[in-house]
C-alpha cells in the first residue's frame, strides 16, 4: 500500500470506526463469525469501517436501511476478504437493498436465434462492474450457520468478477494450482449435477447446479456456514475454498489458512 493509502486508511479508522459497542452487538447476532478470535475481530473491526465509509447503501422499492442492516450486511462481506486484499471489492461502489424478493426482467437468445423475455425473481443478484442487489428479508436471516447465505452468495460473485464474467474460476492466488481448482471444481459440479438429475434431495443447495459460477457461490456459502457439511461431501472443493479464502472454518480457532 502506498504512503497515500496508508494515510487515508489510517484517517477513515480514526474519523468513521465502527463504535465497538455496535461491532460487537452485531458480530454476536451472527453465529458464522462467532468463531473468530481476539485478532481476527480486530481485523475484521477495521475492515467493515473501512467498507461502510467506501459503500453506498441505496434503498428501492420503500427499503429502510438504517446502520444495523449497513453493518450486518458489511460484517459478512468482509468476512470473506478478511485473509484478503483490502481492494478486493474494488471497482464498484454501490449495494442497493429491496424489502424482500425483486423481479429482474432477462432476454436470452436460443440456437434458433429466437429472444426469449423472462422475469425472474431473485433474493440477490451481482453485475460486473455495477452496484450489488439484495433483498433484506434474506439479509435478515442469513449468517446463522444453516447454510443459506444471501450476503457471502453475492459478494461471492463480486471476487469471481475480478478477472471478467462470473464462471467459477476466480483470480488464484500466487502458489495455487489452477488446472487442481478447475479439476476439483469440475469433478463435484459434475457429481452435484448428476445427484439432482436423478432427483436426489440434495444437502446442498441445488441452485448450484445451475452453472459454475452459481456453484463457486453456492459452495462458498456452505464453506462459511456449514463447513463440516462441505467437507464431507467435496472435502477436496473444500481445501480449495481453505486456500483461496486463506481460512479454515473447521479449525477449532477459525480464520486460520
Amino acid at each position: 500500500m502506498s504512503w497515500f493509502g496508508r494515510w487515508r486508511r489510517a484517517r477513515i479508522l480514526e474519523r468513521h470506526a465502527i463504535p465497538p459497542g455496535d461491532f460487537d452487538a452485531a458480530l454476536a447476532r451472527l453465529p458464522i463469525l462467532h468463531r473468530l478470535d481476539a485478532s481476527e475481530r480486530a481485523r475484521l473491526h477495521d475492515a467493515v469501517s473501512l467498507f461502510i465509509h467506501d459503500k453506498t447503501f441505496s434503498a428501492a422499492g420503500g427499503a429502510e436501511v438504517d446502520s444495523a442492516i449497513r453493518l450486518a450486511i458489511a460484517l459478512q462481506a468482509c468476512l470473506l476478504t478478511l485473509n484478503l486484499g483490502e481492494d478486493s471489492y474494488r471497482g464498484w461502489s454501490e449495494i442497493i437493498l429491496y424489502p424482500d424478493e425483486f423481479l429482474r426482467a432477462r432476454e436470452e437468445v436460443d440456437e434458433a436465434g429466437v429472444v426469449h423475455h423472462t422475469r425472474d425473481i431473485l433474493a440477490g443478484e451481482s453485475w460486473h462492474g455495477g452496484p450489488l442487489v439484495l433483498s433484506l428479508a434474506d439479509v435478515e436471516v442469513s449468517g446463522q450457520a444453516d447454510g443459506v447465505n444471501v450476503v457471502l452468495h453475492e459478494f461471492a460473485h463480486k471476487l469471481d468478477m475480478l478477472n471478467g464474467d462470473a464462471n467459477g474460476f476466480p483470480p488464484l492466488h500466487r502458489g495455487m494450482d489452477s488446472s487442481a481448482w478447475a479439476r476439483d471444481f469440475s469433478v463435484a459440479y459434475a457429481d452435484l449435477c448428476s445427484r439432482v438429475d436423478a432427483g436426489e434431495d440434495t444437502a446442498i443447495d441445488p441452485y448450484a447446479t445451475a452453472d459454475p459460477a452459481e456453484f463457486f457461490a453456492v459452495l462458498t456459502e456452505v464453506f462459511f456456514e456449514t463447513p463440516a457439511l462441505l467437507d464431507a461431501e467435496y472435502p477436496a472443493v473444500y481445501r480449495q475454498l481453505q486456500q483461496f479464502y486463506r481460512q479454515h472454518p473447521l479449525h477449532p480457532q477459525g480464520a486460520k489458512a
